[in-house]
């Protein structure tokens, strides 16, 4: 029985080689326009997925405008196809000119025509032609006009589907920002959302230690549970570069190291591990 205990007291005791805190990528989300929010209900610690739509925007104002561009719009086409249907006209007028010129330019030629005459038709020949010209260049300018309000059209479109503000990834709603009936605003925060099914223990390792660490290297991290140390598997998936100082809540191997390197372990999560948590790790190859 003393044997028992002591090889129980070795392994409880056995000291971890790093120390940190878990932590998740926090991601903020802003609504993208401004206007009151009419729905918000996902609560906090809820689950949302990937798409989802989380709150709602009014936007009435946006629905008038686009109704008003579109009325415009209406109007320009309209605009349009009187333009197309006088340049029409003006063509047929411009074939009729021309072969009257070309009766009174053979009528010129055998005498039977006056100069007077063959000038006069040329002049409304020009004179149709440069009323052409100008009815194509007010075709042209009301064409731009049309593709301008198009332009603003979509616009209008794309700020109606932001008022549906969508879950970006999956994950679980840290904190709640805003309550439907409030006004909100670009850049302000609605929400705060972490995906929790794997937490990143963030530990410090001295210099010695990091030439045996290496990113996608299994190890073995403990966290405080009811029953005492729980383990579970590890994955080291980032270290820093660039050395830094010891945290002062952080502990090491060396108690009087100074410099540091910043280490990431993913760790799966099946609810036990929560943001903020004390773990330790202990590198296999120790």
């Amino acid at each position: 029985m003393l044997l028992i205990f002591l090889l129980a007291c070795q392994s409880e005791g056995e000291r971890a080689d790093a120390y940190g805190n878990f932590e998740a990528v926090e991601i903020l989300i802003s609504s993208e326009i401004q206007g009151k929010i009419i729905r918000f209900d996902p609560l906090e610690g809820e689950k949302l997925n990937r798409g989802q739509v989380v709150a709602i925007i009014d936007s009435t104002q946006l629905y008038l405008k686009k109704k008003q561009l579109q009325t415009g719009l209406t109007s320009i086409r309209a605009r349009i196809r009187t333009l197309d249907a006088q340049l029409e006209a003006q063509r047929v007028q411009l074939d009729n000119l021309e072969r009257e010129r070309r009766r009174i330019e053979n009528l010129f030629e055998r005498g039977a025509a006056t100069s007077k005459q063959r000038d006069d038709i040329a002049g409304q020949v020009a004179l149709l032609e440069a009323q052409m010209a100008a009815t194509e260049s007010q075709k042209s300018s009301v064409e731009t006009e049309m593709t301008s309000l198009d332009v603003q059209i979509q616009q209008v479109e794309d700020q109606l589907g932001k008022c549906l503000v969508r879950n970006p990834v999956q994950g679980t709603m840290l904190s709640k920002y805003r309550q439907a009936g409030e006004i909100t605003a670009p850049g302000q925060s609605l929400y705060k959302l972490a995906n929790l099914d794997e937490l990143m223990l963030r530990v410090y390792v001295s210099g010695d230690q990091l030439s045996g660490i290496q990113i996608g290297g299994e190890v073995t991290v403990r966290y405080d549970a009811p029953g005492g140390l729980e383990s579970a598997s590890g994955k080291v998936t980032w270290i820093s570069s660039e050395a830094e100082f010891t945290p002062k809540v952080i502990q090491t191997r060396e108690e009087r190291i100074s410099l540091v390197y910043a280490v990431k372990i993913g760790v799966p999560n099946d609810g036990a591990l929560k943001i903020g948590m004390p773990g330790e790790v202990l590198f296999q190859n120790n």
